[in-house]
């Protein structure tokens, strides 16, 4: 089926060139911002958030009178992106040094979490990672003062919701009303895909914002060319369906469906199963990183692919190590996931995103499309598919509704907020 939107982008490298500081385009305009105590920065995936973070809050410790900064991610797997970095190598006047053993993205539950987090308030080092669950769990342990004179980050921000049964959001208005904290929000898509806003007006018009839109990132790019949004619909299941769609010659991450939804065949597993053997012939699994490599039918090339779909942490745990330290597009060609690989995953050398099922929030969507779309050697083109059922219904109906859903997705790239 042919692509519903295809937009080509300028090759100006702008997003991409560093400055005498090392930063990019969207870090120096958050750089520039520094001295609000409360930052609101929207730029979509690859623009360089985490980078931008550490800027600021190396800024804000070093002359600011800030004392700590506390970085806040949805999920474990994220918080490599805050890792220790060496910055002064690039012309900034310090680096980014986590101690590891303030790295709380890391298994083991959270009580012990929480005393670690303590722990870390009464010591001398200065920066900590966690998850939004951890940092939810330590504020109830805590006073809202203890968060004066500290920098709080969160990470994917459209987590945070105004109702007030959103915990993190009750969290972010308490420090944010009842304590001296700066806090810093990050978020590549501002809006959460239902009918509540992220940030009450009031609250929101505390924060200064900084704005780099998806058009100014991706025109920017020295290597990416043009970027495809595409429908492929399927009649049965979608197993017998995947081999029309998947191309393995490029590099792509395959999101099959949620089990409870409609187009799952409720084993998730078999569907892995089926997807390997409708590519090739599983050759091994590498123990250490549990890397599957198979033979391609036809002409035998061989392919390694990642299970993140695996229901067994520690398994699981290795093969996202092995994904967060590939250097080169040889180093993986397929990623299986469920409920994995969206927001905040970083696979630069990813040419396709490949989603099967209908998706109900956009927000989603626009995550899923940033894994394909940021700037490398390998590609020219960044490509979206969903691989859908076709409904029971003309196909005017289906063409109108799939207009409708494109133009949202459209905006909403387009857009400062939807």
């Amino acid at each position: 089926m042919p692509n519903l939107v295809e937009v080509n982008y300028e090759q100006t490298g702008n997003s991409t060139n560093t400055d005498a500081l090392g930063m990019r385009e969207m870090q120096a305009r958050a750089y520039a911002s520094r001295d609000a105590q409360h930052l609101l920065i929207k730029a979509p995936p690859a623009s360089g958030k985490s980078r931008a973070l550490m800027f600021l809050a190396l800024d804000k410790m070093h002359h600011q009178g800030v004392a700590k900064t506390i970085v806040a991610v949805p999920e474990r797997s994220i918080g490599s992106s805050f890792a220790s970095t060496n910055l002064s190598e690039h012309g900034f006047f310090a680096d980014w040094e986590v101690n590891p053993k303030w790295n709380l993205c890391t298994p083991g539950g959270e009580q012990g979490k929480v005393r670690q987090f303590q722990d870390f308030l009464q010591s001398n080092d200065q920066i900590l990672i966690c998850t939004h669950a951890t940092l939810r769990f330590a504020f109830e342990a805590l006073e809202t003062s203890t968060f004066d004179n500290i920098l709080l980050a969160i990470d994917e921000f459209h987590h945070v919701s105004a109702d007030a049964d959103n915990r993190l959001g009750e969290v972010l208005r308490d420090i944010l009303h009842q304590s001296s904290a700066h806090i810093i929000a990050m978020t590549g898509s501002y809006f959460r895909g239902d009918s509540v806003p992220v940030l009450l007006p009031e609250d929101e018009a505390r924060f200064t914002h900084v704005v780099y839109n998806y058009y100014e990132q991706l025109n920017g790019y020295e290597h990416l060319k043009s970027l495809g949004i595409g429908y492929h619909f399927y009649q049965g299941k979608y197993t017998t369906a995947i081999s029309e769609i998947l191309d393995t010659d490029k590099k792509t991450i395959l999101h099959i469906p949620n089990v409870n939804s409609g187009e799952s065949t409720k084993q998730k597993h078999d569907e892995v199963g089926f997807i390997i053997d409708s590519i090739g012939e599983m050759q091994y699994q590498d123990p250490e990183t549990g890397v599957m490599t198979i033979k391609r039918h036809g002409d035998g090339k061989l392919l390694k692919v990642a299970d993140l779909v695996w229901d067994a942490p520690q398994d699981r745990d290795r093969v996202i190590n092995y994904l967060r330290n590939i250097e080169k597009p040889e180093d993986m060609d397929l990623i299986i996931a469920l409920g994995m690989a969206k927001e905040g995953f970083d696979w630069v050398f990813c040419e396709h995103a490949l989603t099967v099922g209908y998706r109900g929030s956009l927000t989603e969507v626009v995550q899923i499309i940033g894994r394909a779309t940021r700037d490398s050697e390998n590609k020219e083109h960044a490509q979206y598919t969903n691989l859908i059922a076709e409904p029971d219904a003309t196909g005017d109906t289906v063409k109108l509704s799939v207009n409708n859903m494109l133009k949202a997705i459209t905006a909403s790239l387009l857009m400062e907020q939807v």
